[in-house]
């Protein structure tokens, strides 16, 4: 075993993975017999178990250490310079040598030239742009709310993370919940699903074989689409910055948007982002920048349909504040403190991101003298963190009141939804405003309830999914 302090009778025996389809897996242990079971159920069983970490061995080839206390998890983080999983090359031919992808002195050139994008002057305009977005969506609730018709969230909102991060980071208006059969949307939840898939196969671990299967296929059929999507919204805009009265304007605005601080970024050696630098940093965030938000909303919105207790509490302050609006406005961010909480209580039980992996660079010694050599695969379960029981009283309830400020003093990576440390999600506060937005603004028009006859049953790929859905019931709030 890679860590020789943590051995099998101080922390775990070792447990051997077998992969199924779907959601779950089999398992076979020294002990028990074969079983199948969710994953992240049986991971969490473990975690409960195991609460600082466990071993996991899948098959005979590969092995990493599952962390799932916040001690541990805070030692990985802080490395200086950690490395992403190798699996995660799968997405390079998606996404390219991004931020996600890349590591040491190319990943914090790549970092230092876009954190730009993220100062909130640069956020601000972008908050009546997603509040648009979030209308649209919401009118298209009215005809199921009147039919009495359930919604499923994942499409609706997946659509308007899409329309508000074009809109926000590229000023690109794409019709996209408007258009039916979006291709893009369409490709990219193919792109996650068989990029997952292929992680968790020994067979697919082979490009050849890959290459050769239907999944391949369609894995390279999904990639052009996303690619032709990419394309044209840097084509757009670079026609654009050709004319010089087009340029100089650009020039003028007091808050570019990110396409235009990714063009415009140059080092301190004059050096900008290649085209191919370009392309992989824009297919990141338009991934993940809508992405993981759509997981985000969907779960929150959620929560609060089965918790009309919490959900009344937040309409009644997002009422109070926006009286007859139907927008919000960057100065209302900070004005929901109750809403505030539900959606970190929400990304807390179900996080976007639910697992990060990282190769060591270096060895590591834990507070607890536990040690790992350089090179050693590690897992940081965000969805056991957030549920371990040695850090979170009761921690499968739904309490918002967990993030008020009597009781913050928690330990600092406890509720991990954006990771941490160096490689920490660089869009966190644009994707934190948007929820709070789509929140606001949905509980202000609806009241949710969940479809009992639908209940969702998580899906762990790239992101937290549900493998039918989430449905919801929704109507119309009389102000």
């Amino acid at each position: 075993m890679v860590c020789s302090s943590l051995t099998p009778n101080t922390l775990h025996a070792f447990i051997i993975i077998y992969w199924t389809t779907g959601t779950e897996w089999r398992v076979v242990d020294k002990i028990k017999t074969k079983t199948t079971i969710n994953y992240l159920d049986k991971v969490a069983a473990w975690a409960e178990q195991y609460p600082n970490a466990f071993p996991l061995w899948v098959g005979k080839i590969f092995s990493n250490l599952v962390v799932t206390h916040p001690e541990y998890a805070k030692a990985i983080y802080g490395r200086s310079d950690p490395k992403a999983l190798t699996a995660y090359n799968f997405l390079i031919p998606w996404i390219g040598k991004g931020l996600l992808i890349l590591s040491g002195e190319t990943w914090f050139q790549h970092r230092r030239l876009i954190t730009p994008a993220f100062h909130y002057d640069v956020l601000k305009p972008y908050i009546k742009l997603i509040s648009d977005s979030t209308n649209v969506m919401l009118d298209k609730w009215e005809t199921p709310c009147k039919e009495k018709r359930s919604l499923e969230l994942f499409e609706h909102v997946s659509l308007m993370a899409l329309d508000s991060i074009m809109k926000c980071a590229f000023s690109y208006k794409s019709n996209c919940q408007t258009d039916k059969d979006n291709p893009y949307i369409r490709a990219v939840y193919d792109l996650s699903y068989l990029t997952y898939n292929r992680m968790r196969s020994i067979v697919y671990q082979s490009s050849l074989l890959f290459h050769l299967s239907p999944d391949g296929f369609r894995f390279r059929k999904a990639c052009r689409i996303a690619h032709q999507h990419t394309d044209k919204v840097i084509a757009q805009r670079k026609k654009l910055l050709k004319n010089e009265e087009e340029m100089e304007k650009v020039k003028q605005k007091r808050h570019p948007d990110f396409l235009d601080i990714l063009l415009r970024a140059k080092d301190e050696k004059g050096r900008g982002l290649s085209d191919e630098d370009l392309r992989a940093e824009v297919d990141t965030f338009m991934f993940e920048g809508h992405d993981t938000t759509m997981s985000g909303i969907s779960w929150i919105l959620y929560c609060l349909a089965k918790h009309p207790e919490h959900q009344k509490r937040c309409r009644e302050e997002i009422q109070e504040l926006l009286g007859k609006r139907d927008t919000m406005e960057w100065e209302d961010l900070n004005k929901i403190p109750y809403t505030t909480m539900c959606i970190k209580e929400g990304l807390r039980l179900y996080p976007p991101v639910p697992v990060v992996s990282r190769e060591l660079s270096k060895p590591i010694t834990f507070y607890d003298g536990r040690s790992l050599p350089a090179g050693t695969i590690t897992t940081l379960n965000m969805y056991c963190i957030h549920r371990n029981s040695s850090v979170w009283k009761e921690p499968e309830v739904f309490d918002p009141l967990r993030f008020s400020p009597e009781n913050s003093n928690r330990h600092s990576h406890a509720h991990v939804p954006f990771a941490a440390g160096p490689r920490n999600c660089i869009g966190q506060n644009f994707a934190m405003n948007e929820m709070k937005v789509a929140v606001a603004l949905t509980l202000n028009r609806f009241e949710l309830s969940p479809d009992l006859a639908n209940p969702p049953l998580l899906l762990p790929q790239i992101v937290l999914r549900s493998k039918n859905g989430i449905h919801v019931m929704s109507w119309v709030q009389e102000h």
